[in-house]
This record gives C-alpha cells, structure tokens and sequence, in this order.
C-alpha cells in the first residue's frame, strides 16, 4: 500500500508536488494557510524563466531548463483536467541593458554557464539594432539585451485555480484556511499535524512546503530551515491593446491587457506593503525600457513577499532525525511547477526515476 502524504502549504508549490502524488496514486491531505499567510503564489511576477538562474550554479540552471522545457505539457494537461485557460507562452524573453560593459559581463557568464553544462544551453546576445527590429517599442538608452528562446510566462492566479481543481478532481483532502500549530512523530511512526485548533492529522509522510512558514516548522522534525522572506513590489498599469511581443524579467504584458513591473527587492521582514519610493524607482526604470509606459495610468501595486535561502536556491531534504518528512522550498515555484509535479515525486519515493538533489539539501549551509 502507498503512504499516505500531508502537505503543510497549499500554494503553487505544495499543490504541484501534490498534483504528481495523487498521479502516482497516492492519498494526499493538503493544508492551507489562513488569511495571514504571505501568499507569493499570488503576489508573484508569473515568469517560467531560464535566464540568469544558475549562473553561478550549473545544477541549478540544468534543474530549471528541465521544467521549462516540461512546461508545455503540464500546461496542456492542467488546461485538458481543469478546463482553465493559463495563457501559457514561451516565445522567449528579454534581459535588458543599458551599458555596454555590463552586458558583455553578463554574456561571459552566460557562456561560461554554457561550457559548465557542456550542453547547448540557450542564450543570444542581441544589439540595439537587432531588438528594436523584434521590439520598436524601446528607449534610446536601451543598447541591446540577451535574449533567451526558452523563456515565457503564464498567468499564476489561474495556475494556481487550475491546480487546487485539479488536485481535488484527484481526491485530495484540501483543508483551507487552517494554520499548523506543531509537527511530530510518534511512536508508531506516524506524523502528527496539529492545527492551531487542536485539530490533528495523520500521514506516513510529511512535506513542510508552507513558505516562510516551514522556518517556523521546520526545526521542529530536525531541518535547519534557512528561510528568510524578501520583498518585492509590482505596479499594474491600465489594459491596454496587445503591445509587447515578449516579456522580460522586469515587464510583462499579462493576458487580460495590463502592463506589470517588478523585480525589485527589498529586505524588510515580513512588511509586504509598498512604497512611494520603491514605486517611483520601479517606475523610473519601467519608463527608460518603455517610454510609451511614462502616459499609460498606474491602476494599482502591491507588495509581496519571496521565499529566499541563503544562496537564493531551492532547498530539497528529507530530515536526517525523522526518516519520512521532507522540506521544500523555493523562490520559484512557478518556474518549477513542472519538475515539482513531474520528478519529485519519484524523489520522494526514491524510484529508479528519482533526480539526484544532493546539491540542494541543506548540507551546503
């Protein structure tokens, strides 16, 4: 008989993870935060991206190029299952530069990633001719931008729709609403998951996949749980008429018209509230990329929180105390989706599918 999962997180992360349990058969509970969780799987920029990740960490750009190119398919079996339309679109993207100097810096690394990898690993140095025939749309101080083929974006709120449906269509026992109290095993082996009601549930198996909450519970089945939270703002313009071919990592046209921008970050605890500040500088840069954006209106912004390791990569272990419970955790849980549904379940149940994910155990800290 398969062992029974509880899920601590009902965000985009643990409901991936979950949607590839219940796949492979297995019975699943997952608990949702209340109210006031930080919830980055809707505050979230939306990007399945490939650029820039890793470029100190070949593991972690090959981890990254494995989902984004098993995207497609999660995408078109979620939208098949659900029948939510996710706006999936993987046309490449844009990495922009304003100094000639820097981005041949940046080319050197992308490159130099290249020849770790030993693969074909995709980037294209683009100058200012050769976008503004892609992108007529940019500012003179825009001298050029690396684009990267793999790169695209999806909408995360219906994602993350299309994934609580889908895990429930399944048979998940999703619990909303509820916050974790404590974590244990017992004496029989079972994990224990209390509520702060009181409330108990039992599983053979326990993932802490619950954000900045997993800091919290983490200790408690013997993680070190490094996690700290990391702000960033986004501004959403009025709808407009479809305007931008391709998205970069700090705009993006989303489906329903609205321009959005973002990609800053702020260390302030666990304060998600934006500022006139940070919305001007956002602003600012948003502008010197896109000048036709200086006459569009600003409908809203808000801030949200990131999920941010030490190193800024993912963390995947099994605790070393209490065989059975795993931590996940990670900033990019959209990007991720796929291999999260995909191949940690084999990792989880150690298959001869399982990927090795020794470089992302908490060893390295």
């Amino acid at each position: 008989m398969k062992p029974e999962y509880i899920v601590v997180g009902g965000g985009v992360v643990g409901c991936a993870v979950a949607y590839g349990l219940l796949k492979a058969g297995h019975k699943v509970t997952v608990l949702d935060g209340g109210d006031s969780a930080h919830r980055a799987s809707r505050g979230n920029f939306g990007l399945v991206w490939l650029s820039s990740k890793g470029l100190d960490a070949p593991h972690y750009a090959a981890w990254t190029r494995r989902s984004v190119n098993l995207w497609r398919g999660l995408a078109d079996e979620l939208e098949k299952a659900t029948g939510e339309d996710l706006n999936l679109k993987q046309q490449g993207g844009y990495d922009f530069h304003f100094c000639e100097k820097e981005m041949a810096a940046k080319a050197k690394q992308y490159e130099a990633l290249r020849k770790a990898l030993g693969t074909d690993h995709p980037y294209e140095v683009w100058n200012r001719d050769q976008l503004l025939k892609e992108d007529p749309h940019i500012g003179p101080d825009v001298i050029g931008a690396i684009y990267g083929p793999e790169d695209g974006h999806v909408n995360p709120l219906k994602l993350l729709k299309a994934y609580t449906k889908a895990i429930q269509d399944l048979g998940a026992n999703l619990i909303t609403g509820v916050n974790v109290s404590d974590v244990n095993k017992d004496s029989r082996g079972k994990f224990q998951v209390t509520l702060e009601d009181g409330t108990q549930y039992i599983g053979d198996k326990v993932i802490l996949s619950a954000g900045l909450g997993t800091a919290t519970l983490g200790p408690k089945l013997g993680f070190i749980a490094p996690i700290s939270p990391q702000k960033g703002q986004v501004l959403i313009t009025e709808k407009l008429a479809p305007t931008l071919k391709r998205p970069s990592g700090i705009i993006r046209q989303v489906d329903e018209g609205g321009i959005q921008i973002g990609d800053s970050k702020e260390n302030a605890g666990f304060d998600d509230s934006d500022t006139l500040e940070m919305t001007a500088a956002i602003a600012e840069r948003a502008i010197a990329v896109y000048p036709f954006l200086a006459k569009t209106k600003l409908v809203r912004s808000w801030g949200a929180i990131r999920i941010i390791s030490p190193d800024g990569l993912p963390i995947y272990q099994q605790s070393k105390t209490n065989s059975g419970a795993y931590l996940i955790s990670c900033h990019s849980g959209i990007t991720l989706a796929a291999v999260h549904s995909y191949l940690l379940p084999h990792w989880l149940e150690q298959t001869a599918d399982a990927p090795n994910l020794e470089l992302f155990s908490e060893d390295r800290f």
